[in-house]
């Protein structure tokens, strides 16, 4: 039996251990040790499997488990606010709703306050629909645990996600009012486009610089952004797709400094991730392949 199967689902395994990690960097390493096992069975072995998809992303899902439980207890060390690593998403994922908000900075960021355990159930259950007899094989617990991990997880995602319910011209003419004001330092242009509780988030890592806790309130946090244009006011500024959204990108000096992130209810903005953070810049230039 040949490796077909492995190669034929890779883009889902990517998808699900980016789901499960919020950083592509350890996506990948899950996804090559998941292949590195699927290899080792034999021939005879991968050629009794059923169904390889479901027995992919059991294997998949162990090893990005495994994973979590490491760099959960890394992230307890990192130097202020972090946030997921941004991927370019081509205009199908943002044409599946349901994919573009999961995978979105905002659903990641909240699956980050999940337990390993209810963060696996949660994207497995609501993400890909997995069966939950299979995903109690996957996390090896019992079916009515993984259905009492589930109504939690779903709680906890629920009290904390944000609506997301905004169609590519509102988050297209929003976005452009922001960056219309924010290249030319206009602070009441920013206030009106904010929302009144809007909540600014940086990551730099210690590696660049960023604010270490969230900026609450549209009047700080417009009078904050503004200074960018006098720091850099010959800045360029392009919008992308991010994680299924639309975002930004900053290039001061010909070099991507930073990938901002939103979030927009009500036709204003509610939540600003601005991703500065070198290490998680690296792949804004080749489009991720993300898939259910």
């Amino acid at each position: 039996m040949t490796a077909e199967p492995f190669v034929a689902h890779r883009r889902l395994l990517f998808t699900v251990a980016y789901e499960m990690l919020g950083s592509a960097a350890d996506a990948e390493d899950v996804v090559q040790e998941t292949w590195l096992r699927w290899d080792g069975l034999g021939d005879a072995a991968r050629a009794e499997v059923r169904e390889p998809r479901a027995y992919l992303v059991r294997m998949v899902t162990r090893q990005a488990l495994n994973r979590l439980r490491t760099v959960s207890r890394r992230r307890e060390t990192y130097v202020g606010e972090w946030l997921p690593e941004p991927l370019l998403t081509s205009p199908d994922v943002a044409e599946d709703v349901e994919l573009a908000e999961s995978v979105s900075i905002a659903m990641l960021t909240v699956l980050e306050t999940l337990a390993p355990a209810e963060r696996a159930v949660f994207v497995l259950r609501e993400v890909f629909d997995v069966p939950y007899d299979e995903i109690a094989e996957t996390v090896g617990k019992s079916g009515a645990a993984v259905r009492q991990i589930a109504h939690r997880a779903r709680k906890h995602v629920a009290a904390r996600r944000p609506r997301m319910e905004v169609s590519r011209a509102e988050q297209q003419r929003v976005v452009e009012r922001f960056l219309a004001a924010l290249s030319t330092g206009d602070v009441r242009g920013l206030m009106d486009v904010l929302a009144p509780d809007v909540v600014v988030v940086a990551d730099g890592g210690g590696l660049a610089a960023a604010a270490r806790r969230p900026i609450v309130g549209a009047e700080l946090a417009a009078t904050l952004l503004a200074n960018f244009a006098k720091f850099a006011p010959e800045a360029p500024i392009t919008t992308l797709h991010v994680n299924g959204w639309m975002a930004a990108r900053v290039d001061p000096a010909g070099e991507f400094e930073t990938a901002v992130a939103f979030v927009i209810e009500d036709g204003r903005i509610s939540r600003l991730y601005a991703i500065r953070n070198p290490e998680k810049l690296r792949r804004l230039d080749e489009v991720a392949e993300l898939t259910r």
